[in-house]
């Protein structure tokens, strides 16, 4: 059979690509390596609750079209994404903001807020940051960084901030209010029954087949493809010719709990000690306000990612980034295949930029 697109996995890039598609009358066949669709955003319904499979998702965007796009797939909430780090017992609102600031010191002003960062930076005294952490403390003063930055980072990158580069952080924002909205976004929500209906109605009406390794599929198929859009790791695609891109990985611990109703009175707690071994525990019902009798909890850990581990985070570094760009002009010769994607294109998106960077790819083929 002839298809006009072949789509390398069903996740959100590849699925609103072949809705797009499909709209304008392409034939599409979309294969995917897991046994289920959606990718990193697949939730399942456990204990009456849906559970994100791979880590806390919240939907959030300054872009109206993309808001209005996703929602002819789903009703969503008004879920507010306010999470809370614990440090040595304590816990302190995230992001940092003047209910942080409270806790920290027991002040209550904006102003003795600024007094006692600014006091700290010029305490530490660095004038050019040569790592991460002269950058954070550069920023923030030390306890932020010492309580709230440095164990979570630490943990995410897998080696100490002192060893990580500076640029990594650019910013890190500091609110004056008593403000505990984690994101800026204008629209803010999740999807009432999960994520996994978004895709399956995207993907609604198109031949879709799981389990399927691309390379493997290829070198069997008799199937003709006019073209391919590949959202795999790009390095993989070339048989790691010219080495291989770095990753983190994570892995999830996950709990019922059939005798809590609630566990910890909310959907995201962060571990910020380096000695706590996992990052964060979400509990999945309050993303709906659940008030279902028991809870199902995930405790993620930060892994290396070795070759067969699931890549979650490509490492951006300069060393990282300069290949990426030799993959980039490989890519670029490929006359009939279209990379796209976190994973095809080595760049961490948030799902609202996941849509519209598929968007952008479906307006120019059409």
């Amino acid at each position: 059979m002839k298809y006009d697109y072949l789509i390398v996995g069903a996740g959100l890039f590849g699925s609103v690509f072949a809705y797009e598609m499909k709209k304008k009358g392409k034939s599409c066949l979309v294969i995917e390596k897991r046994n289920h669709i959606a990718g990193n955003i697949y939730t399942q319904k456990q204990e009456d609750i849906w559970v994100h499979k791979y880590g806390a998702h919240i939907f959030h965007t300054s872009d109206k079209k993309i808001w209005d796009y996703v929602n002819q797939f789903a009703d969503f909430n008004q879920y507010i994404n306010s999470p809370v780090a614990v440090y040595k017992g304590k816990i302190y609102n995230m992001p940092f903001n003047m209910n942080t600031f409270s806790k920290m010191w027991g002040i209550i002003t904006p102003g003795q807020a600024k007094e006692i960062i600014k006091k700290q930076i010029e305490q530490a005294g660095i004038k050019e940051p040569a790592n991460l952490e002269e950058q954070a403390v550069s920023l923030v003063g030390t306890d932020v960084y010492e309580k709230l930055i440095k164990g979570y980072t630490e943990k995410q990158w897998g080696r100490d901030c002192r060893d990580l580069p500076a640029f990594i952080i650019k910013r890190l924002p500091l609110r004056f209010t008593y403000d505990n909205n984690y994101f800026n976004d204008r629209y803010q929500g999740n999807p009432i029954g999960g994520y996994t209906q978004i895709v399956e109605k995207l993907l609604s009406g198109i031949e879709v087949r799981c389990a399927v390794e691309y390379k493997e599929f290829m070198a069997n198929t008799e199937d003709l493809f006019e073209k391919i859009v590949y959202t795999g790791m790009i390095d993989e695609f070339f048989d790691y010719k010219l080495g291989a891109l770095e990753y983190r990985s994570l892995r999830f611990e996950e709990e019922t709990l059939p005798e809590v109703d609630n566990y910890q009175g909310n959907a995201v707690v962060n571990y910020t000690e380096r000695e706590v071994p996992y990052t964060r525990i979400i509990e999945h019902k309050h993303f709906e306000f659940g008030t279902q009798p028991s809870t199902v909890i995930t405790r993620e850990y930060p892994a290396a990612w070795n070759k067969g581990d699931e890549p979650y985070y490509p490492v951006n570094d300069e060393k990282n980034s300069a290949l990426y760009e030799k993959y980039s002009e490989l890519a670029a010769k490929e006359r009939n295949v279209l990379f796209g994607g976190r994973l095809g294109q080595y760049k961490y998106y948030d799902m609202d930029k996941v849509i519209r960077e598929a968007l952008l790819m479906a307006e120019a083929q059409l």
